[in-house]
């Protein structure tokens, strides 16, 4: 995983902690979460607070996750906001943080510059040992305070201010106005720099979560699912009519789930994209997959050497390359429009979320079904990138790394709007052929009927 790391593709953009004057301000707010304190006075840690060398040193990387379910955090810096969650158990906790932070930023940056801030994403659940225990949770409440209670302090001193101007004898009141200058000490004029974070309760909707081995729930759709990793019968869930979830084996029922709500397009379809050179570089990762089991020499990154790769080995390619260059085939104006079942290994490939609310949930769910493209498994779905990386070929994971170091790396939100789209702007119908009207596919369906002349 080193090569990851020097490359910026792991751990990158963490904050980094160093000096013993921080290191001890961490160290207050880990012991008034959890008791414990790192010897620790140079490490990085994520938007929650979390670092891997203290995982490592406590031997718990869920020192502020426990039971994975109240994730607890950290602030040293309004800074963190741009920086990843890490181990982290649901889809929506680094969103609910990152909206707090920013939505408190003017607070939290006074509160940080003299102590750390310690919460937790409070929620009704404490322990998630059934399926059914994770559905419980519908609103997250953010918890936070400085280690000596500054934030508290001054909601007691609001309310002090408010009782002496209100009161007709708070004027002879001297245990009011005693405790008012003791609390002004600590908390400042918060008549004229009010210390109150707002904005600290939020809805969980749809979500992914790694427990019970990883599942998607979409219960706030027009028609429900939970679509679970995993073959393990998790019971009846509470979601819709109270059916099973769908095993990501089901690819035709999961298929249908994604149509029937609307979810996902065609790369073919989808407005502003180049969607022959999507196509070409999913063919090429999947070449890049099957050279590398091998032995073949994978140093060179020109699309020449990749397509003489894909001739050597074209009787061992996938079906997915085969069905992807008969689309690419189509896309380029030299071919028949393909026929591609949901059966098809090929289908969630050619797919990607429309623009809506859960965009980035539907693409983690279509990497997770097309685990041979890398640069989306590694853009929306890190975790399982991170597992199935271990298991490469290491002339694979020097391709990967190198490709997304500098395919990736140097411009994140433009190739992230080149693959998904930027979900600002409604879907419009793909522009015309040349003596082809492209609204075949409105025709037809995404892939219906094979037409019988082009």
């Amino acid at each position: 995983m080193m090569r990851l790391i020097e490359k910026g593709l792991m751990y990158g953009n963490l904050f980094h902690v160093s000096g013993q004057a921080m290191a001890d301000r961490y160290n207050r707010a880990l012991k008034h979460l959890t008791g414990k304190e790192t010897a620790l006075t140079d490490f990085h840690v994520d938007i929650s607070g979390y670092a891997p060398e203290v995982g490592e040193e406590l031997g718990d990387h869920l020192y502020l996750n426990p039971k994975g379910c109240n994730r607890q955090f950290i602030l040293l810096s309004t800074e963190q906001k741009t920086a990843p969650l890490l181990e982290a158990k649901f889809s929506t906790s680094r969103g609910i943080l990152r909206q707090f932070i920013d939505a408190n930023e003017a607070q939290l940056f006074a509160l940080t510059a003299r102590d750390a801030v310690a919460g937790e994403l409070v929620n009704s659940v404490y322990n998630v040992t059934k399926p059914a225990h994770l559905f419980d949770i519908r609103k997250i409440r953010v918890e936070a305070d400085t280690t000596s209670g500054v934030v508290a302090e001054a909601g007691k001193l609001d309310g002090m201010i408010a009782e002496f101007r209100t009161r007709d004898d708070a004027w002879w009141d001297d245990v009011l106005i005693a405790e008012m200058i003791t609390l002004a000490h600590k908390t400042g004029d918060v008549t004229r720099v009010p210390i109150k974070l707002g904005h600290t309760e939020y809805e969980q909707g749809n979500f992914w979560t790694a427990h019970f081995g990883g599942l998607y729930a979409f219960r706030d759709v027009e028609k429900p699912a939970v679509i679970a990793t995993s073959e393990e019968d998790l019971g009846k869930l509470p979601v819709g009519k109270g059916a099973s979830a769908i095993p990501l084996s089901e690819r035709t029922k999961i298929a249908k789930f994604l149509d029937a709500n609307d979810l996902v397009e065609p790369i073919v379809k989808a407005r502003g994209v180049d969607a022959v050179a999507i196509l070409r570089q999913k063919m090429d990762f999947i070449v890049v997959d099957v050279a590398a089991t091998m032995d073949a020499d994978l140093s060179s990154y020109r699309r020449q050497d990749l397509r003489a790769l894909a001739r050597r080995y074209a009787e061992i390619l996938p079906p997915e390359f085969h069905t992807l260059g008969k689309l690419l085939r189509w896309a380029e104006g030299g071919g028949a429009w393909p026929r591609i079942s949901s059966n098809d290994p090929a289908y969630f490939y050619t797919l990607r979320a429309k623009p809506h609310a859960d965009r980035d949930l539907v693409n983690m769910l279509l990497a997770e079904l097309s685990v041979l493209d890398v640069r989306q498994l590694f853009i929306c779905h890190k975790e399982l990138f991170y597992a199935r990386y271990k298991t490469w070929p290491d002339q694979k994971k020097a391709f990967v790394a190198d490709f997304l170091a500098r395919e990736y790396q140097v411009d994140k939100a433009g190739a992230r709007e080149a693959l998904f789209g930027s979900g600002d702007a409604p879907m419009e119908e793909p522009p015309l052929r040349e003596a082809e009207p492209r609204d075949v596919v409105k025709m037809v369906g995404p892939w219906g009927a094979m037409r019988r002349k082009r």
